[in-house]
């Protein structure tokens, strides 16, 4: 089974590309809405809300964790391998180094939240694959929350979408890349705002395919079953979220923190 996380629905880019490359493989998706969104909080909180999910995902049974969160990522990943050193994890990290192969002009732009340009994953980044290249960090405040709202064409979010884009724009960008597994999700209002001459960079179906490749390598065996979603928040707004997002329709089950950790919240009868 695979193990998807994120703060909220923003991961659902990422499972949503796993499950075309892995269609028969079982998947486990939980959403951290209760502490949604992840980008403007203190690394080491994330980092424990990441080793809290991670021990609930392995007791359902995964055999493999995706970090459908660059936030969580930055944050957590290194520390989540030396926690559990016989998981296999798969993180994100924004596509700077395809950007950079692909741009023509040597100018790059990336948005993120806070936290992933912070950790230590982006200045390797460009430390290994941006040397010759201008890349240009920039922070969407407010984006992940309009994509949770489902305000995805909302004149609010354009404006927000404009106010970050415009500097990269002005910097003459012709490669943007998205540091945040929400971001997809807005990508055809973004194709508006930055026009033909951008390509938008999108690093979900890389990932799908490392899933793939790591998951070839682990022995444990699976039974084809139905996507199984979790959510810390609200599993009526979740489920709405998941049929309108990516056109899938599921129970969402409750999840509940008891201080670093998770439990099933029982349904009622």
């Amino acid at each position: 089974m695979i193990g998807v996380f994120d703060s909220g629905v923003g991961g659902l880019s990422v499972w949503r590309e796993i499950v075309r490359e892995l269609p028969d493989v079982p998947t486990l998706y939980v959403a951290d809405q209760a502490h949604v969104p992840y980008g403007p909080r203190p690394l080491e909180e994330v980092r424990r809300f990441a080793e809290g999910i991670t021990r609930f995902l392995l007791a359902q049974g995964a055999t493999v964790v995706v970090l459908a969160c660059n936030t969580a990522s930055a944050a957590a990943l290194r520390h989540l391998r030396a926690v559990f050193p016989q998981v296999p994890f798969v993180g994100m990290e924004p596509a700077v180094k395809p950007a950079v192969q692909r741009t023509r002009n040597g100018r790059v732009g990336v948005i993120a939240t806070p936290a992933t340009f912070q950790g230590e994953l982006f200045a390797s980044l460009l430390e290994r694959f941006a040397r010759d290249v201008r890349v240009i960090p920039q922070v969407c405040p407010g984006l992940v929350e309009a994509v949770e709202d489902g305000a995805l064409d909302a004149p609010e979010t354009e404006a927000l979408l404009r106010t970050c884009l415009t500097p990269l724009l002005e910097a003459g960008i012709d490669e943007l890349v998205l540091g945040c597994t929400h971001y997809p999700f807005l990508r055809p209002l973004m194709e508006r705002i930055v026009g033909p001459g951008v390509e938008i960079v999108d690093p979900a179906p890389a990932v799908a395919r490392q899933v793939r490749r790591v998951l070839e390598n682990c022995s444990a065996g699976y039974q084809p079953a139905r996507p199984t979603f979790y959510t810390t928040g609200d599993p009526a707004r979740f489920a709405s979220a998941l049929e309108r997002l990516v056109g899938v329709e599921a129970e969402v089950r409750s999840l509940c923190w008891e201080g670093d950790d998770l439990r099933c919240v029982k349904r009622e009868t």
